[in-house]
Order: C-alpha cells, then sequence, then structure tokens
C-alpha cells in the first residue's frame, strides 16, 4: 500500500527558453507552488543553463530535472545535481542497470529520483521493479505524442486515470500522475493517492505552442493549489 505523503504541487516548465520558464516560475512561487520542474524541452534547449538559472532565481525550491533518462545514468544524474537540481528522471523502460546507476548518483549526491512509467506495456509491473531497484518517486506518465495521436485517431481521450489505482496500490512510494490532467482531476490527485501534483499543460502551458498559457495564471494557480491543500 502506498505511504502517506503531504500534497506537493509543481509548475511544469515546458518552454523552450530560459527567460520565458523563469517568469512563469515566478507565478507560480508567487502562487504558492512547491517545487519547479525544468521539463524536458527546456532541458533540450537550454540544458544545464536552465536549471542553474532556476537555482540562481529560486535558491530555497525544489527543482526537478525531467531528464527522462535512457543511458548514461550516473553521469547525467549528476551532471544535474551539480546545476542544482534537486529531483532527476529515469525512465523504466531503461536498462535496469541504468536505473541502479541514477539511484547510486543521486545517494552519492544526496538527491532523489522518480522514476517515470512512460510507453511501459505494464505500468504496474514496471513501477514496482523501479520501486525494488530504489527509485523515491514513481510518475505515472501517459505521453503528450501517445495521447495526442490516441485523439487524432477517434478513439476519445487518454489519460493516466486509467490505471492510476493499480499503479498506487501496487507501490509503497508516491505517485505523480501525468498526462493532460483536467483541473478537476489534478485537484483530486491526493484524494486518489497521488500527493504530488503537476500544473502544466493544458492549464499553465499552451499545449501546442509550448507558451505560457493565456488569462491569469497567477489566480490560476493560486486557486488549483488551495484546492489540493483542502
Amino acid at each position: 500500500m502506498p505511504n502517506s505523503h503531504p500534497p506537493v504541487v509543481q509548475i511544469s516548465l515546458d518552454f523552450t527558453n530560459i527567460a520565458e520558464a523563469l517568469q512563469t516560475a515566478r507565478i507560480a512561487v508567487e502562487a504558492g507552488l512547491d517545487w519547479l520542474e525544468a521539463e524536458t524541452p527546456l532541458l533540450v534547449a537550454e540544458g544545464l543553463h536552465g536549471v542553474r538559472a532556476l537555482r540562481l532565481a529560486f535558491p530555497q525550491h525544489p527543482i526537478v530535472a525531467d531528464l527522462k533518462t535512457m543511458d548514461g545514468g550516473y553521469l547525467e544524474a549528476e551532471m544535474m545535481a551539480r546545476a542544482g537540481a534537486t529531483h532527476v528522471v529515469v525512465m523504466a523502460r531503461a536498462h535496469e542497470e541504468t536505473i541502479k546507476a541514477v539511484v547510486r548518483a543521486v545517494r552519492d549526491r544526496g538527491i532523489k529520483v522518480m522514476g517515470d512509467n512512460l510507453a511501459c506495456e505494464d505500468k504496474i509491473s514496471a513501477s514496482r521493479r523501479m520501486e525494488e531497484l530504489g527509485v523515491d518517486y514513481i510518475v505515472h506518465h501517459t505521453g503528450y505524442d501517445e495521447r495526442n495521436g490516441f485523439a487524432t485517431a477517434g478513439r476519445g481521450r487518454l489519460s493516466p486515470l486509467a490505471d492510476l489505482d493499480a499503479v498506487v496500490n501496487a507501490v509503497g512510494i508516491p505517485v505523480q500522475a501525468v498526462g493532460g490532467l483536467t483541473l478537476e482531476e489534478a485537484v483530486q490527485m491526493p484524494k486518489r493517492g497521488a500527493p504530488l501534483v503537476v500544473i502544466g499543460a493544458p492549464l499553465a502551458v499552451d499545449a501546442h505552442s509550448f507558451r505560457t498559457a493565456a488569462g491569469d495564471l497567477k489566480t490560476v494557480l493560486s486557486e488549483i493549489t488551495r484546492r489540493i491543500r483542502e
């Protein structure tokens, strides 16, 4: 059974430049969000510079580096830790030795590792296996291309909710559900046993342009955060 963990609200910075990532991160921090995530587009575009910029601007906030590591686990995790990341992400589809290497690196550097089950045929078994290998959190993930392709093919909506309960009950470490959740779904995540709540596309980031979502973002984030912590 899953362990207890207080709700954590995380902003997913799905941007391709540091300036916009910092601008949105500031809004998120002012709205009371807990963790900042240097998402994959930001890492591809800016790499370690993006993580360093976030660490400089927000010295007290946890920073998740969404590396989606598939190989070279120790080096990638260590580089991000040196840049200021407090959490890194390794993929369940990676070789077992890669997952072990990332776990060694984060233990050596005093940070945490999140295991991502994106694209696994059996996400329940993959999540259990990552826990056995020593990851600290599970990212239960329905991918951007996966869910958009599913919808484009006229097959309806795909989300991590389908097998979330089974994943939560399969592990004893905190779970984060990721993949196009609506506002109401995101707010309900702690009650579903997934206390690490990510706010990204489409709530805070335009899901197609990878720019900050239109509207009063601070008010939206403040309201989401308030409701999650109720």
